[in-house]
């Protein structure tokens, strides 16, 4: 029951994130590390794999497509990742602190999380409650 709520809350995040993306990429270019090639087609490219990866999380059909849309959320956000960090560099250097490390902090820190709760809702680890590979999903 919980993971199937935590599944449906990660998919309504990742696909209202999307839906930012591709409406108004501008914020997120301006947290683009400056080695990203591309960056208008990175954040294009963001947005659709976060629709993506949240109709998998949805989708009741196949549970192997569920656990792939966990495991590519998850290699997700292990690649924007960098971008977080761009942010946090961007506000420290700005005049008035920008978002502040009261943001940025507990943001950095919860990316593992959102990496392995990806990983959990979509039944493809049951770490750490049982070992070895989920069985199903819920």
């Amino acid at each position: 029951m919980i993971r199937t709520a935590l599944r449906w809350l990660l998919a309504l995040f990742y696909g209202a994130a999307g839906v930012i993306h591709l409406a108004n990429p501008a914020p997120f270019l301006t947290i683009m590390p400056p080695w990203v090639p591309a960056p208008e087609l990175v954040v294009l490219l963001t947005g659709v794999a976060e629709l993506a990866g949240a109709v998998g999380l949805l989708q009741p059909w196949s549970l192997p497509l569920r656990r792939a849309a966990g495991w590519g959320l998850a290699a997700y956000a292990l690649c924007v990742w960098p971008a977080n960090f761009q942010h946090l560099l961007n506000d420290l250097a700005r005049a008035d602190g920008g978002l502040g490390l009261g943001y940025h902090v507990p943001r950095l820190a919860f990316q593992p999380v959102l990496i392995w709760l990806a990983l959990w809702v979509s039944a493809a680890t049951d770490w750490p409650w049982r070992t070895g590979r989920a069985k199903g999903g819920t």
